[in-house]
């Protein structure tokens, strides 16, 4: 059960992530050190800031990185060159933001080529697909959803993810991440993220079927559990 979850075991799902715009190197070498001590997974950060959590973390901690961060406009070869270098400087993840506008317009094709580009880009790479679900959830009953999360796992990706915590529509909710887990059966994981502060909402997460935790207030979610 995950209410039986200890401390050490939910930090083993959690990205520890910086990604504010002005995150500077201290930030991110302050970051990882936490992570270490918190026996977090992974760290999540900016593409530019790869080569200084890779020397900080000096093989303790994973390093992840995002792409086409937060908008998703980016055309896909700027997003496959970002995963790429990121990919090339260390990372061993990589967080893609779909074009949500082509999601919304219901162009399912541009969406999974997208991310086919970036996957092409990354093949030894883990692929997370953000989605923004809180702006896809109350599309057409939830299949707008569902059927990016299809066609992200149609496109090779290894992961879909909520948010990117910066949408004005919100972050993670317990409805997305449970519509995600159903749609993607287990063959891919659900990582949820955006707006994830406090124990019970990181537990409601785990319990709705995320594998996966994208968590900024890591220590104070932690501190919830002994």
């Amino acid at each position: 059960m995950v209410s039986q979850l200890t401390r050490g075991q939910l930090a083993a799902l959690v990205d520890h992530t910086l990604l504010k715009p002005e995150a500077t190197h201290a930030d991110v070498t302050a970051l990882v050190a936490e992570a270490a001590e918190l026996g977090v997974y992974a760290v999540c950060v900016s593409p530019s800031m790869v080569p200084v959590a890779v020397e900080a973390g000096a093989g303790r901690v994973r390093v992840a990185a995002v792409a086409g961060f937060p908008s998703g406009k980016h055309v896909s070869e700027v997003k496959s060159q970002e995963a790429a270098a990121a990919a090339a400087s260390g990372a061993t993840e990589i967080d893609m933001v779909i074009d949500v506008g082509a999601a919304l317009a219901g162009d399912l094709d541009a969406v999974r080529s997208d991310i086919e580009a970036v996957r092409a880009a990354v093949t030894g790479t883990v692929l997370k697909v953000i989605v923004e679900s809180a702006v896809l959830l109350d599309r057409a009953d939830g299949r707008t959803l569902a059927d990016v999360c299809r066609a992200a796992e149609a496109a090779g990706a290894d992961f879909v993810k909520t948010s990117t915590g910066f949408h004005p529509a919100g972050g993670a909710s317990v409805r997305a991440v449970a519509l995600m887990t159903e749609t993607v059966g287990g063959r891919l994981g659900v990582k949820a993220s955006g707006g994830i502060r406090t124990t019970a909402d990181a537990l409601a997460m785990l319990d709705a079927g995320a594998t996966r935790l994208g968590l900024s207030s890591t220590r104070a979610v932690l501190d919830g559990l002994s």
